[in-house]
């Protein structure tokens, strides 16, 4: 089994509960099953025959986790209960046990890979669906590449595999990423930009374990404040950035950091602690389509936390959580590409 490759975090995150409160779905619900001290030891029950993937609840409780990996990020151990987490939901659907509604959603992703090319040369811009409903992010983008002197080639389609990861379903999303190495290299890119952050940790990490070469350079959208020597302005202003949850917990980077100080944000404290997700589910990067009410549930828990709620500008990595915050949370929040837009 997938878990078998995580028994360092199943043997000790069920005794901890150290990261109770990092759990964002466990925060919302209050419920014990929605912390890694449970899932563990339901997995460990998993091992020794007293829990079965046949158990509905446990199964759906797995497609709850928020997948924001801050648990990880945070442990003094750095347990992988995160990867214990996509394992168990691969285990799921070796299975034969995906719930209906996660074979549904898994099999539109399969059904949308696919991807079409608009411009010339070898610097590309991979548009993704989520990002591409976001009007305003679109065009803040253009305008970051217009004042770098860039024209990228642009790229839009389905999913690029990231999705069908975090359901579980391996072999399709190797599928997927294999496809879209190939029309990478069909159409000659060197260097690809992407805006969303879950995209970006597909080509970065999900590639590479699927041993999946990727023909180009990988950058998200920060770089363009940060390596291309546009000239602002004016600055930023005074910001409340909300950490990403790919970027800061699953790969560590800074470029938002880096970004905002070019920015010359000045940057305010969100929240109670600087160890919780506020990104409302985008790790799980489906959770929306699966538990709308979760998500609903995770902005207004974030909207609690701000200062000023209708005055207060919060800047985010993605269009995802974006939406979610404004939708849900009514909160006033703009991504980096907007924000930076609003420097040139």
């Amino acid at each position: 089994m997938h878990i078998d490759k995580f028994e360092e975090a199943i043997m000790n995150c069920r005794f901890c509960f150290m990261c109770r409160h990092l759990s964002a779905i466990g925060n919302v619900r209050f419920t014990e099953v929605d912390t890694p001290r449970i899932r563990a030891a339901m997995l460990y029950g998993l091992r020794t025959g007293t829990n079965s993937f046949d158990d509905e609840d446990f199964v759906d409780a797995l497609y709850r986790q928020d997948l924001s990996a801050c648990c990880v990020h945070h442990c003094v151990n750095h347990y992988d209960e995160n990867g214990l987490a996509l394992a168990a939901r691969a285990d799921v659907v070796e299975a034969g046990k995906a719930p209906e509604a996660v074979k549904k959603l898994a099999a539109k992703f399969v059904k949308s890979v696919g991807w079409k090319a608009e411009g010339a040369g070898d610097v590309a811009w991979f548009l993704d669906e989520t990002t591409a409903a976001d009007k305003a992010v679109v065009t803040a983008t253009k305008k970051l590449f217009a004042a770098a002197k860039i024209s990228p080639k642009i790229i839009t389609g389905g999913s690029i595999g990231k999705a069908l990861k975090v359901l579980g379903f391996l072999p399709e999303a190797k599928a997927a990423a294999e496809q879209f190495a190939a029309f990478l290299r069909a159409e000659g890119v060197k260097t690809l930009f992407v805006s969303n952050p879950a995209a970006v940790n597909a080509l970065k990490q999900d590639y590479p374990e699927f041993g999946v070469k990727l023909p180009c350079d990988v950058k998200c959208t920060a770089a363009l404040v940060v390596q291309c020597k546009i000239k602002f302005a004016k600055a930023a202003g005074e910001v409340y950035p909300l950490a990403d949850d790919f970027k800061k917990n699953y790969e560590n980077c800074g470029c938002m950091e880096k970004a905002l100080a070019a920015l010359k944000a000045t940057c305010k404290p969100f929240g109670t602690n600087d160890e919780e997700t506020y990104c409302c589910g985008e790790g799980a990067v489906v959770l929306d389509k699966l538990h709308p009410e979760l998500v609903k549930a995770l902005a207004e828990y974030v909207a609690a936390r701000a200062d000023d709620p209708k005055k207060d500008k919060i800047v985010v990595a993605s269009a995802y959580t974006k939406r979610v915050l404004v939708k849900y949370g009514k909160l006033n929040v703009v991504t980096l590409e907007e924000l930076a837009a609003s420097c040139l």
